[in-house]
């Protein structure tokens, strides 16, 4: 049975999108199932494994308003081990439409139920928003991972964040809980990254991983070309160091480390 995180910060421009794609396509790499679940009407972790966002047929959007069949919506990338429930701005509605539906928090949770059993891991790209769509994912998830950029007001918005995450667990999803803190897009020539890293570390204690990603000119070219990292550039900084992500998040949910070749 998959365990579900959702990769969730209400702030945007954290990489939550580039977490979701690279940590995913790194855990399938490593002989994980891995299903991707894009919950961001921007579409771009479809984007980021070569799904085009405009010729999809059946998206989650028809999945949570339509109630179709979610595997009617699964896509297989041209990873091995790795799939993806892609969306569009189609999705953007759905905030507007679930509002008077009955249970309209539990709706991800329940298509997803079915698929469960198919993939040791679930990964929700969360919209940069705490509004419903926000909401089903993390009634839906086991766990959430947030990523941090290594930036001035890198605390901006988490406090919120957490206390959505109290409420949730009040009355929605009570094992619901922190998977880990990623700090992304460190810049280590500048005083400033270790500061905020410093600042972080003390804040979240031991959910922060040891895993850091940099800034890397490959990572932001890779989903250009509908790749993640570790198919675009395997040798390049961020691949490195979500390979690196991919290995600590196994040894922290105990899954033994089936190594493939890419």
């Amino acid at each position: 049975m998959a365990k579900t995180i959702a990769v969730c910060n209400q702030k945007g421009g954290t990489g939550k999108t580039t977490t979701t794609i690279n940590l995913a396509s790194a855990l399938a790499v490593l002989g994980k199932n891995v299903l991707i679940v894009d919950m961001d009407p921007q579409g771009n972790a479809g984007s980021g494994v070569g799904v085009n966002k405009n010729e999809i047929k059946d998206s989650l959007y028809d999945v949570l308003i339509h109630r179709i069949l979610i595997t009617q919506a699964l896509v297989k990338t041209n990873f091995s081990k790795l799939e993806i429930i892609p969306c569009n701005i189609n999705l953007t509605g759905a905030e507007i439409e679930l509002v008077g539906v009955l249970s309209r928090e539990t709706r991800l949770k329940k298509a997803l139920e079915p698929i469960k059993k198919n993939y040791d891991f679930i990964f929700i790209d969360s919209p940069p928003s705490l509004g419903l769509l926000t909401l089903n994912t993390l009634v839906a998830a086991d766990s959430i991972l947030i990523p941090i950029q290594c930036e001035f007001y890198a605390l901006e918005g988490v406090s919120q964040l957490l206390n959505t995450i109290t409420l949730v667990k009040d009355g929605l999803n009570p094992d619901l809980h922190i998977e880990g803190v990623l700090m992304t897009m460190a810049d280590f020539r500048t005083n400033l990254t270790n500061e905020v890293i410093g600042e972080i570390k003390n804040y979240f204690k031991e959910k922060v991983y040891n895993s850091i990603i940099p800034r890397n000119i490959r990572l932001s070219e890779a989903p250009s070309f509908g790749k993640p990292i570790n198919f675009y550039d395997s040798v390049s900084a961020g691949a490195v160091k979500y390979r690196e992500l991919a290995e600590e998040f196994l040894i922290a949910n105990g899954k033994a480390q089936q190594p493939t070749s890419i």
